[in-house]
């Protein structure tokens, strides 16, 4: 790849990767660490046929990253660091609300409904990224959703 693709795909891909990492793993410095991870690697990647192959690439290859450093046994003996809760800046509370609501669920939920209202990927790409059945993504929506609508429901009952 030519340092002009890749400075150009790098601007195309950064933040949606780092979003997706930070939405995985709830943790800033791993999500840029992901993202560096990934972007490395897409330097090194021979280049692709069309723009979707990219970034569907990119997804996948995040994901996996990921997977990885969640795998990993640093992570496994260690806790979270207790840092002020960090949020996206959105228009309004409500968004912002949301937002944290998603984040709160468990990992396959937040990064099936992430992928799917924030980043606009469809139930058969989701299911490619995360190497399940669309079948399975469907009903990880599915259940994100009720569990949103639940705790939102809570929080606004005195």
């Amino acid at each position: 790849m030519t340092d002009t693709a890749f400075e150009a795909a790098m601007e195309r891909y950064a933040d949606m990767v780092f979003r997706l990492a930070y939405s995985y793993l709830k943790n800033r410095a791993d999500a840029e660490d992901v993202m560096q991870e990934t972007l490395l690697k897409l330097y090194t990647q021979d280049p692709f046929d069309t723009p979707e192959h990219e970034r569907f690439w990119m997804v996948r290859v995040a994901v996996n990253e990921c997977r990885r450093l969640l795998r990993s046994p640093w992570r496994r003996r260690t806790g979270p660091l207790e840092e002020a809760p960090e949020t996206a800046a959105f228009d309004t509370p409500a968004q912002s609300e949301l937002f944290a609501e998603v984040m709160a669920l468990p990992s396959r939920y937040r990064a099936a409904i992430y992928l799917h209202y924030y980043e606009g990927y469809s139930v058969r790409e989701i299911a490619g990224a995360m190497n399940a059945k669309p079948s399975t993504v469907q009903t990880w929506l599915m259940r994100a959703r009720g569990q949103l609508k639940t705790n939102l429901k809570e929080a606004e009952s005195p």
